[in-house]
């Protein structure tokens, strides 16, 4: 299926075959080539009825393409990655008797950079932090009471709020070590670009916020203590709505695949 490989994510890069090659001969060949640096690289071949699909054994192929991500959290791809990938590209070629058809380096870096340039702007985390009114809680008890509220605690320690389709739909920390016993302050934390809008990521993280400080009489605050409102939490509320109609704006909707590969 070829949405392994994005146009606008990915730098495609075709292998024309000189005759038509099996599945089962192509995939060895690709085996090591799954990154430069942390970019994933991605294949899909042609079948002889003209549809595009992930290599698989037991089909036919006449021709391949190669696809590399441009960009995500760690950078844009650059050059020395990118003639790294198109000196590993021209071995696969020679060993499948193929044609690479090599883009032109400084039109890839520069939508490679201006890919960067989109994540960077809209690489948002927003946090809601609740502080206890009284003595600090025990970690014990807390992490009860966060899995009565939905949490699961994930092997690693960090806990999550599913969004009940094999997603995150927002984080929980301690803001400790895993042998501390006790905290007496939590943060919710909310991977914007990553959740669709139709989850209402934030006003979710904000009821749980309001519903685990009435249970454990803590008080919602700011990354700097200062007290926040409900008035303040609609603001932000506002914010993420039309942060969200930009990402669609650009045909990268937040939550989708093409966001959650980007924002890696």
């Amino acid at each position: 299926h070829a949405a392994r490989i994005d146009e606008l994510v990915d730098c495609i890069i075709p292998l024309a075959l000189v005759g038509a090659v099996r599945g089962e001969k192509i995939l060895p060949t690709l085996q090591s080539l799954r990154h430069v640096a942390n970019k994933p690289i991605h294949f899909i071949g042609q079948r002889d009825d003209g549809e595009w699909e992930s290599i698989a054994h037991g089909s036919v192929y006449s021709a391949l393409r190669a696809g590399v991500q441009l960009a995500n959290r760690s950078g844009a791809l650059n050059e020395l990655e990118y003639s790294e990938l198109i000196m590993r590209l021209r071995q696969v070629a020679d060993e499948l008797d193929a044609e690479l058809d090599v883009p032109d380096m400084t039109s890839v870096m520069v939508t490679a950079r201006a890919l960067q340039q989109f994540v960077t702007q809209y690489d948002a985390q927003l946090s809601v932090n609740i502080l206890s009114n009284g003595a600090p809680w025990a970690i014990h008890g807390l992490l009860a009471a966060l899995e009565r509220q939905g949490f699961d605690v994930r092997p690693d320690g960090r806990l999550v709020m599913p969004d009940g389709d094999g997603g995150i739909l927002f984080m929980l920390s301690t803001n400790e070590t895993l042998a501390a016993e006790t905290t007496s302050r939590l943060t919710l934390l909310l991977d914007v670009p990553c959740v669709v809008p139709a989850r209402d990521g934030f006003g979710a993280m904000s009821a749980c916020a309001t519903v685990l400080a009435a249970r454990l009489d803590g008080v919602i605050v700011d990354d700097s203590n200062q007290p926040l409102s409900g008035h303040a939490l609609n603001e932000i509320a506002g914010q993420v709505a039309s942060f969200y109609a930009d990402m669609a704006a650009a045909d990268i909707p937040a939550g989708s695949t093409r966001a959650v590969r980007l924002f890696s």
